[in-house]
């Protein structure tokens, strides 16, 4: 079972997710090959989608396959549950006309989630799901970075 370790310290967030590699191939092969490096993403409790933590993966972290790439919509969701990890892309020039892709990497905790973003209703992919075990923690850390502010969210790879 592939499993991604998401830890933050400050707030006490170490749980792990089981990635969903029969709902959402592509999208589960990227998460594991960026979990990997165990990559420290700086991330903000969203303001739009309600209980969501939003890890926008930094263009610096991309190479030049992801971005050419980018990602496609698999076990498509508009309102994640609690322990959804959901990536959404947002392909380049479609937010705000910028040219540089968004890769954001969301950690949906409680119920009444949403992908609802500043320019609209936008689908993500339901990439893996938090283990049962973790659910309690998970939120209880989310709760804590809604309270103390922006952070930095790490993500790495371990064995199932």
């Amino acid at each position: 079972m592939p499993l991604i370790r998401i830890t933050e310290p400050r707030s006490g967030l170490d749980v792990r997710a089981r990635l969903l590699d029969d709902r959402a191939p592509a999208n589960a092969a990227f998460l594991r090959r960026y979990a990997e490096g165990a990559r420290a993403v700086p991330s903000i409790h969203a303001m739009w989608t309600g209980p969501e933590i939003s890890c926008p993966v930094p263009d610096v972290h991309l190479d030049d396959a992801d971005r050419a790439a980018g990602l496609p919509l698999e076990n498509a969701t508009l309102n994640p549950l609690p322990g959804d990890v959901v990536l959404a892309y947002v392909p380049p020039r479609v937010w705000g006309g910028s040219p540089t892709a968004i890769f954001d990497i969301g950690l949906f905790y409680g119920p009444g989630g949403r992908m609802l973003f500043p320019i609209g209703w936008h689908a993500g992919s339901v990439t893996a799901k938090v283990l049962p075990e973790d659910l309690d923690p998970f939120a209880a850390a989310c709760g804590a970075i809604r309270r103390t502010g922006a952070c930095e969210v790490t993500f790495s790879l371990v064995e199932g």
